[in-house]
């Protein structure tokens, strides 16, 4: 790696490479309460809605007691949609509700409450366990993407997972644009961060002229 895309991943991952699961207070792990806590939060981003405002309402239903599938399926209908509210996760409150409700119960009838199970039944294979994924309510391609995103540092089987807008932000930053020359960028345990910044620079306003400018 040359010292000048060095320095820009260093500053990268320094103002953007907080992923999503761990601005949610998710300490993500492989078993089953936070990789089932980070499908709620992909539940969340799947409709147009803040960033910030989807983080705030996985905070919410956590906070609540809502960490696990069966105390998801267990809680009233209404009080996710109190825990929605609070998070001001407005217009598509009642419909999340309802999505978070059936998801958990597949995943307590499909797969016992495990999304190990998941990932087994994929073989492990990345599109098999996007398309699993998919059979969610509400998760679709994005959400998808963004499960395997911030799962890969748990589920090496996912490495390296960057989406288009990753990509995109790299070419602009002139960073290598494949995965897998992505990966070599930085150490396996920090591809979950090293994808985050990514998107976040490319969602940011100027963040990624600013980036290069710095340079």
């Amino acid at each position: 790696m040359t010292r000048r895309r060095h320095a820009t991943v260093l500053r990268l991952m320094d103002r953007y490479g907080q992923t999503h699961a761990e601005e949610a207070g998710i300490k993500l792990r492989d078993t089953p309460a936070p990789l089932y806590q980070l499908l709620v939060l992909c539940v969340l981003f799947s409709v147009r809605i803040k960033a910030d405002i989807a983080v705030a309402a996985a905070r919410e239903l956590f906070g609540a007691g809502m960490r696990t599938p069966r105390a998801m399926a267990d809680a009233s209908w209404q009080d996710r949609v109190d825990a929605l509210g609070r998070a001001h996760y407005r217009r598509y409150d009642e419909s999340t509700a309802t999505a978070l409700g059936t998801g958990a119960e597949r995943v307590l009838d499909r797969y016992r409450g495990d999304l190990r199970r998941l990932r087994d039944e994929a073989d492990g294979n990345p599109d098999r366990i996007r398309e699993l994924l998919r059979e969610f309510p509400r998760i679709g391609p994005v959400g998808a993407d963004i499960f395997c995103r911030e799962a890969q540092g748990v589920w090496p089987e996912l490495c390296p997972s960057f989406d288009d807008r990753a990509r995109e932000a790299a070419s602009e930053l002139g960073l290598p644009t494949t995965p897998h020359g992505l990966a070599r960028l930085v150490d396996a345990e920090n591809l979950p961060r090293l994808a985050a910044a990514l998107v976040r620079a490319e969602l940011s306003k100027n963040a990624v002229h600013d980036l290069v400018e710095t340079g």
